[in-house]
Formats: C-alpha cells, structure tokens, sequence
C-alpha cells in the first residue's frame, strides 16, 4: 500500500507538471475527496507527566506526531524516547516565550548569545508582546536553529516544525525566520494566519520556498456552552475534502502539572490537557466517530517525506 501511495504521488506531481494541478491529498496518495488528518500533541518535553501521556497517546491512543520543547527541562527525556523509537513521529515546537510563572526555562544558547530575548534572570520573555517589542531576528533566528540542531543532535528524526503560542506568526520578521528555517532544514511547518490579511501572503512564501502544509488547521476553540469532548466532536464531524491538523495538549492528571498551570480553568490547562489525553488514548467515542466519518489518520513525516521526494524531482 504504502509504495502504491508513492507511486500514485508521482503520478501526481507529474500531472501537476503538465498543467492539471493535484490537491495535496492526491500528491500523498489518497483521493480528492478524502479527509486526512493529523492529531498532533504540542508541548512535548514541558514536564514529565506531559511526556508521560504524550508517549502513550502516540502508542497507544489516536496521537500521529508530537512536537518537543527544546529549552525545557524534560526535554531530555523525551528525546531519549524518540531516538530510542524511530517510528514515533516527532516535530521541534520552536520556543521563544517562557510563559508560565512557577516555571521558566532560558534559550538553548543561553542569555549571553541572545540577549534581546531574555528577561532581567535570564530566561526568555514572558509574553510574545514583549518579545515583539524586543527581540532581534537575527537573534530569535540563531536561537530557533539551535533548538532544531538539539533535536537532531540528540537522534530525533525530526518530521516538522511548529511555533509555541504562535509567536513566529504574529510578526512578520520572525514569520520570515520560521520560512527560512523550513526550507533550510527541509521540513513542512505548521500554518496558522493570525490575521485574514496575512492568509494569501504568508501561504506565499511557503509555496515559494516549496514548504508543506495542511490544507488547514484546528486549534480546538471552545464555543460558548461545550465541553472539550463537543469541541473536538465537532472538529471532526465538520473536517472537510484534504488534509487537515488539529493540534492538543496531553498531560497526566498529576500534581506537577496542577501546579505549572494553577488553579483556575483555562484553556491548555492542566484540566483540559488530562481531557484530551482521555478522549485521544481511551474514548471509544471518538474512535468510532472517527471511522464513520471515514476520516483517514496519517502524520507529519508523510508530509515531509513527500516534500523531500518532490524537491528532488524539481
């Protein structure tokens, strides 16, 4: 099955080639009209029970591709996972915020490198505003690099690139760093406009540079009265012809991430990344629901390994 696909896509390129263009899914394998998705499980390396969860929803649950934190201090661990097990697919989650308040991490070439993305002790900025207002390209680019080469130099097989709290996105100098970065490593990268103006630009550049990515994206957003169950429900009942990519949190129900993320509900904290886990790992609900929308699971790596394989042939 697997080389059908891959003769299928070369067909498709071809085709592509000679003035009849292929939809994404199609140059993959697949049909126009299927639905393709990919369940992608941010925050990797953030904390141990985030790991935790995380290795066992891709072993076990619904989970295809994660992303790692390089600064972070479990990233050790989970990158010890992932070298260990090459079929788990893998992604860099490009840090340039430090966040939370009872946990910081500093830039993986440390505070001297790039200063104008520290704070005052050192660790990175605490919001993606004040990073804008600070940071220097060259700087957020060096340090972005280095996150990828960590990865790589602790035998991930890196599969894609992604942005924590979207702050490569927000900017259009850094969004040019994140291009940069995509074609220079060879990896697809996760695509989310912030503003309907920048939607044509910033796909642009991505096809200008020859970069994948999905057809669109989900990052869950709660409408009034659901429950994170509903949302993802939704999702998937309303996932249109393509590829798309919803992106969650996992995390054990534990006291360490009870702490990191405090008390109050929040989106992305730790009440709804231990829902995710369960509703992606153990809800047959949703695996049913999945099988008869006909919905059709695949990962990051088949985006990039498509890329790769069409570069070549160009």
């Amino acid at each position: 099955m697997a080389r059908w696909r891959w003769i299928w896509g070369m067909l498709c390129v071809a085709s592509a080639l000679w003035g009849q263009p292929a939809t994404l899914a199609e140059r993959l394998g697949y049909a126009r009209q299927d639905r393709l998705l990919i369940i992608n499980a941010d925050d990797a390396g953030l904390t141990h029970s985030e790991n935790l969860a995380t290795l066992d929803a891709m072993r076990r649950g619904l989970v295809g591709s994660s992303t790692l934190m390089a600064p972070c201090p479990w990233f050790p661990e989970i990158a010890a996972a992932a070298a260990a097990d090459p079929k788990l697919d893998f992604g860099v989650h490009l840090v340039v915020t430090s966040e939370w308040d009872t946990m910081r991490w500093g830039p993986v070439l440390g505070r001297t490198a790039v200063p104008s993305m520290v704070d005052a002790q050192g660790y990175l900025i605490g919001s993606v505003r004040a990073l804008h207002a600070k940071a220097k390209p060259a700087e957020v680019e060096a340090e972005c690099r280095a996150q990828i080469q960590k990865a790589l130099d602790a035998g991930v097989d890196v599969s894609h690139l992604d942005m924590h709290m979207h702050a490569l996105a927000l900017d259009a100098r850094l969004f040019d760093v994140y291009v940069k970065l995509a074609r220079e490593f060879d990896l697809p990268a996760r695509f989310l406009p912030t503003r309907e103006e920048l939607w044509d630009v910033q796909r642009a550049k991505f096809r200008q540079e020859g970069i994948l990515t999905p057809d669109r994206l989900y990052p869950g957003a709660i409408q009034p009265g659901e429950t994170v169950a509903d949302v993802w429900r939704r999702v998937i009942h309303g996932l249109k012809p393509g590829v798309s990519e919803l992106y969650i949190h996992v995390s054990l129900d534990h006291p360490e991430m009870q702490a990191l993320t405090g008390p109050d509900p929040m989106r992305t904290g730790w009440r709804d990344r231990v829902e995710e886990y369960r509703l992606f790992v153990t809800d047959p609900e949703l695996r049913r629901l999945l099988e008869a929308e006909g919905i059709k699971l695949i990962r990051w790596r088949d985006l990039r390994d498509l890329q790769r394989r069409e570069r070549k042939v160009k």
